[in-house]
C-alpha cells in the first residue's frame, strides 16, 4: 500500500474526537457520508465557511495535525468520518492510543514522527509524500526518507486491505484443517 500525496497541514494541538465528527452526528452505525460531517465545526457556520481550509479543491489525501491527535473520548466515528472525506493516512508527533487503534482498524494509518520532523512538515506545508506502508517508511519530495513504527499484524492488515475479521475470514481453510484435524 502506498498512498502519494501533498499534505494538509492543520497546526493545533489536541485535535480531539469530538472535532473530528461531532457527537450530533453519531446517530448512525454506518460509514457511509460521515464525510460530510468530518470537521463540521471547523467547514460550517450558517453555510459553508469559505476560510477553511478543508472546505478547498485540495486534493490531499494526508493530514498533518498538532501535536496529541484523536485525543477524548473514544469513536469509531472519527476514522470513519476521516476516511469517507478522503484522507488515508494522518501525521503527527503524538496520536492518542485510542484514536491509533480504531484508525488501524478503519484502514487510516497513523504515523508518528519525531517532534523535528513533525516541525520540518509545519514549516514546509507544501511538502508532497509518499507513504510506503509495506516498509513503514516516508519518502518526501526532497528525498529525505523517514521511517515510522507500525506493528506487523497491523502493516499486514493494512497493506491487504482487510480488518482483524477479514484476516480471521481469509483463514477459513486453514482453521477448518485445524478442526478437522482434532475431531
Amino acid at each position: 500500500m502506498k498512498i502519494d500525496s501533498k499534505v494538509l497541514v492543520i497546526r493545533q494541538d489536541n485535535i480531539d474526537t469530538d472535532q473530528i465528527i461531532p457527537a450530533r452526528f453519531l446517530t448512525t452505525t454506518t460509514r457511509d457520508g460521515l464525510g460530510q460531517h468530518a470537521f463540521a465545526d471547523w467547514r460550517y457556520q450558517d453555510g459553508q465557511k469559505t476560510d477553511s481550509i478543508l472546505n478547498t479543491d485540495h486534493g490531499c489525501t494526508v493530514l498533518v495535525a498538532g501535536e496529541n491527535f484523536g485525543c477524548g473520548s473514544s469513536r469509531e466515528h472519527a476514522p470513519w468520518a476521516m476516511t469517507d472525506y478522503g484522507f488515508k493516512a494522518v501525521i503527527s508527533s503524538q496520536i492518542a492510543d485510542i484514536f491509533r487503534g480504531n484508525a488501524l482498524k478503519n484502514g487510516l494509518v497513523p504515523i508518528e514522527v519525531s517532534p523535528e520532523q513533525h516541525q520540518y512538515l509545519f514549516d514546509h506545508p507544501d511538502t508532497t509524500v509518499s507513504i510506503d506502508v509495506a516498509a513503514a517508511t516516508i519518502t518526501l519530495d526532497n528525498g529525505l526518507v523517514w521511517s515510522f513504527d507500525l506493528d506487523p499484524f497491523s502493516r499486514h492488515c493494512l497493506v491487504q486491505g482487510v480488518d482483524q475479521l477479514g484476516y480471521l475470514l481469509n483463514l477459513d481453510r486453514q482453521i477448518r484443517q485445524f478442526e478437522e484435524a482434532r475431531s
